[in-house]
Parts: structure tokens; sequence; C-alpha cells
């Protein structure tokens, strides 16, 4: 039974040995990332698929077809929730996931900022 589905109560299982796939991990898109664990340097994406399961599927296909040089590199993929729909042009979601991870960053340093407060004595 393991291509196949099984509904048990509310949660799906893509097989009996792994863990509930939700409606959000069947439904959501993802973005599959090529990085480089030596660098930290992100390559971009190279693809937007709907669902959990499709997005870890495509991801062993593009590890499958890896150079192993490429792959002693430090190059890898992950997968990554994404608003973006499945299809997407890889070029246009890594724009899109760049402006995203730049907001956030940018949000973070202004909530982490230390006001400065005045001295409690104003002649000091």
């Amino acid at each position: 039974m393991s291509s196949e589905i099984a509904f048990l109560h509310d949660r799906i299982y893509s097989s009996l040995n792994e863990l509930p796939l939700t409606r959000d991990d069947l439904t959501s898109s993802y973005a599959i990332i090529r990085y480089n664990i030596r660098t930290y340097r992100s390559a971009g994406v190279v693809a937007v698929v709907s669902g959990r399961h499709n997005a870890e599927s495509e991801l062993k296909k593009f590890e499958d077809s890896q150079d192993s040089s490429d792959r002693h590199e430090g190059w890898r993929y992950l997968i990554d929730r994404t608003s973006l729909k499945a299809g997407t042009d890889p070029a246009e979601a890594t724009r899109h996931r760049q402006a995203e991870l730049e907001a956030r960053e940018s949000k973070a340093m202004k909530e982490t900022k230390t006001p400065i407060l005045p001295s409690p004595d104003p002649h000091r």
C-alpha cells in the first residue's frame, strides 16, 4: 500500500508508514529552492508545485538528476511553502521570494532596534 492513499478520520496518509497529510499539505503551493550548504548562497526557485507530496516527489527528481560533483560542491534543494500559484515561472518566484525575505528582514530590524531613552537626570 506504499503508493496508495489511505483516508483515516479527517487525515490523509500517503502511506501507512508516514505522518498524516493535512488539507493544507495537499492544497498549498511549495517552492523548490536550490541552495549551497557551504556558502549559504541561494540559486533561487527551480519550481513551484501544488501539494506537499508533489513537492517532495519533484525534489527527489532534482536530487536524482543532480551531478555528483554538483552535490559535492554543496548544492542541495529544499521545500518552502509559498503563496505563489503552482507553475509560477521560477525567475518570477525567485524575485517574489527575495522581496518577501527582504521585507521580513527589514521588519525584524525595525522591531529589534533599541529606542534611545533620555537620561533620567537632565543635568547629566
